[in-house]
């Protein structure tokens, strides 16, 4: 993973507006990224993997936990079995569009998580100012301390293995990342003259940030989020791939991964398959989080 994602403030945390972004705005982000060709392929790719893993008891060919000793590790374009199977014996792309089910799981809910928890923290203590935001923001602090992959596997060792501890100790993660972004931002908003002139009209703290503060800040945090998608992706897969995540026999694409290690000089494309998923997967989430990114940057 980045690192550097992780202990330097975004360039997007920057960008604000005299007043919050209006619909015109958002219509206009909307023609800027439709014009981008990259962003595009990636965002259909997305929805084909995503439609997959939804539609999966329709679409695939098999029962994703159904083994047979006789055919295991069959190759690639095996009669019946389009991508081959594992090293049960069972249908390597029926579990490969049910194992998205659960490695897009791991990548879209702590981020949706944490963008919630650290956008409310963030619109606090950036709005608050003073003592409340230094102290607020030196806890957060600690987190920078490790890389994110230690933090994450240290969480979720702490918690110990399964999905859900797997999504909270990923929420951990990037919930100070968030609180970041969002602080920045509302630090700057608050001292604009219409923030003050709100303040001064009698409005009260809660209606200030709720219809002047809050549309300036959900972009730029927006915008910070999408490109976290892939890294949580990537991490979720990780901590199944250690054993920490999702445990056997659900279908996950790094679970999968570490199964297939074995197999790997026998039959190397099969056991590459859940690994080539992740990668383009990945690869997916960063180019439509660029294209966001350049889609909302304002200073254009």
């Amino acid at each position: 993973m980045n690192t550097a994602m992780t202990n330097s403030l975004p360039p997007e945390a920057t960008m604000t507006a005299a007043t919050a972004p209006s619909r015109s705005f958002w219509i206009v982000v909307g023609r800027q990224l439709r014009r981008d060709p990259v962003a595009m392929i990636a965002a259909l790719v997305l929805l084909l993997i995503i439609a997959a893993a939804i539609f999966a008891p329709w679409l695939a060919p098999a029962d994703p936990f159904k083994a047979s000793m006789l055919n295991r590790l069959l190759p690639v374009g095996s009669p019946g079995h389009l991508l081959g199977t594992d090293e049960l014996g069972r249908d390597l792309l029926t579990r490969l569009m049910y194992g998205g089910r659960l490695s897009l799981l791991m990548g879209i809910v702590p981020v949706l998580a944490a963008f919630i928890i650290g956008t409310s923290i963030g619109l606090f203590a950036g709005y608050v100012g003073g003592r409340a935001n230094m102290v607020t923001m030196r806890m957060l602090d600690v987190f920078y301390a490790f890389p994110s992959v230690l933090l994450a596997v240290a969480i979720a060792g702490a918690l110990g293995p399964g999905m859900s501890n797997s999504l909270i100790a990923l929420t951990l993660v990037f919930v100070p990342q968030m609180v970041r972004v969002a602080e920045s931002v509302t630090t700057q908003v608050r001292r604009l003259d219409y923030i003050e002139a709100a303040r001064m009209s009698g409005a009260s703290s809660f209606s200030i940030i709720r219809v002047h503060v809050l549309g300036n800040v959900l972009g730029p945090v927006f915008v910070y989020a999408t490109g976290l998608l892939s890294v949580s992706m990537i991490l979720g897969s990780g901590l199944s791939f250690l054993g920490l995540g999702v445990k056997p026999p659900e279908p996950e694409w790094g679970l999968m991964l570490n199964t297939l290690r074995s197999a790997i000089f026998r039959n190397p494309l099969v056991a590459a398959l859940p690994g080539a998923m992740i990668f383009f997967t990945s690869i997916a989430f960063n180019l439509l989080a660029d294209g966001v990114r350049s889609a909302m940057d304002i200073r254009k």
